[in-house]
């Protein structure tokens, strides 16, 4: 079987809803990533023989197939086909699980992986909302119904599950989210994020300026100031602060053979070591990830204390600090540039934006293996281990 290998990964600076991304149309925001894929690579746009777009509200602008809609609105050839996915938040993700698996299959030798949100242009639930609005039903099935009785999934409700199941205090949490701030603001300072990001032309009130840098980071953040934050439920723990920030983002990955490489003239900086998706319960829905982590370390057959960085997706707080307390994994390999609550959660761009970051820092740090997994709607979970090269 044919190895696969990440030879660019890229993504925009996050802008909050209705900030400073708010005036790109969603296909051609992922278009940029697509071209700037092509530039920094240096490979024939002709010889790129798929795209696989990763995007959870698939509606408005973001209907009729964004991943295509993305190729017709970059340098690429009206030849290179797209499809567009959605495994909730992990959708891009799963994204480059699936390119993997065509380039080591050999069904395909060059491909992207890509995702795509404006939460801003086609806001979050908006798809499911209209619909409902207009008599034409909801998700859940009489089936479902029947099964999961008088239960309503909740990402938000699993949150809190899960810090009532481990234990964890508002505190804990707050203390979690300020240090997400911390390491995203010492980041951005350091210029850790210069090489995976793609600038993005906006106009403001001052004129045009290049969008570089995540909108969402507080860098004068204190815990009174995240404690003040109202809690989303009387007597919970989560709140909008200890919670991802609605974002706008886009992100892409290049994925390629063995062959692909001496073809095209090109350099990986990353192998994939593993790909793996588990599937749990809808209900608690987000703790799929720790339970997939077990399963893909064993089928790798590494320990925790051999990977190097871990890229856990920061939905809500309680999902890492489990993650760490089930996995027994060291905090400070633990989303080391921040995460989504201080650097934005763009849905469907997650996935490839969480590994541009992690192959990007494994290089940073002269480290070697990454693993990056993120809780899903419904109880899914997608777990991917790299080797930086």
């Amino acid at each position: 079987m044919s190895t696969a290998y990440i030879v660019q990964a890229v993504r925009t600076a996050g802008g909050k809803r209705g900030g400073r991304l708010a005036g790109w149309h969603p296909a051609d925001m992922a278009g940029a990533t697509l071209d700037a894929i092509v530039d920094r690579s240096g490979i024939d746009p002709a010889a790129i023989e798929d795209v696989i777009m990763g995007c959870v509200s698939q509606g408005g602008e973001q209907g009729f197939q964004v991943g295509r809609g993305a190729v017709l609105a970059s340098k690429l050839p009206e030849s290179v086909p797209a499809v567009t996915i959605d495994r909730q938040c992990g959708s891009s993700q799963q994204a480059i699980q699936f390119a993997a698996q065509a380039v080591m299959s050999g069904t395909q030798d060059v491909v992207i992986a890509a995702g795509v949100e404006s939460m801003t242009r086609v806001p979050m639930g908006s798809t499911g909302m209209l619909f409902a609005q207009a008599g034409l039903g909801k998700a859940k099935s009489p089936r479902q119904e029947a099964r999961y009785p008088g239960i309503q999934f909740s990402q938000f409700m699993g949150a809190e599950m899960i810090a009532k199941k481990f234990g964890f205090s508002r505190d804990q949490l707050d203390e979690y989210a300020l240090e997400s701030h911390k390491r995203a603001s010492a980041a951005t300072e350091r210029g850790d994020f210069d090489d995976e990001i793609v600038a993005l032309e906006i106009e403001t009130p001052e004129g045009s300026e290049l969008h570089r840098r995540d909108e969402g980071i507080r860098h004068d953040a204190t815990f009174d100031g995240i404690h003040s934050v109202k809690l989303l439920a009387e007597g919970g723990v989560i709140s909008a602060a200890n919670a991802s920030q609605i974002c706008d983002g886009a992100s892409a990955v290049l994925v390629v053979c063995e062959a692909a490489l001496k073809t095209h003239g090109l350099t990986p900086i990353a192998r994939i070591h593993n790909l793996t998706v588990t599937g749990g319960d809808p209900v608690v829905m987000l703790e799929e990830p720790l339970y997939a982590t077990d399963r893909a370390l064993k089928r790798a057959g590494m320990t925790i204390d051999e990977i190097d960085l871990y890229e856990v997706n920061e939905a809500f707080a309680p999902v890492p600090l489990a993650w760490l307390q089930h996995i027994g994994a060291d905090p400070a390999r633990l989303n080391v540039n921040g995460g989504a609550i201080a650097l934005g959660h763009p849905l469907g761009a997650s996935g490839t934006k969480l590994m541009a970051t992690l192959v990007h820092a494994l290089g940073k740090r002269g480290k070697k293996y990454g693993l990056q997994t993120m809780c899903e709607g419904g109880g899914i979970a997608n777990v991917t281990i790299v080797e930086r090269l």
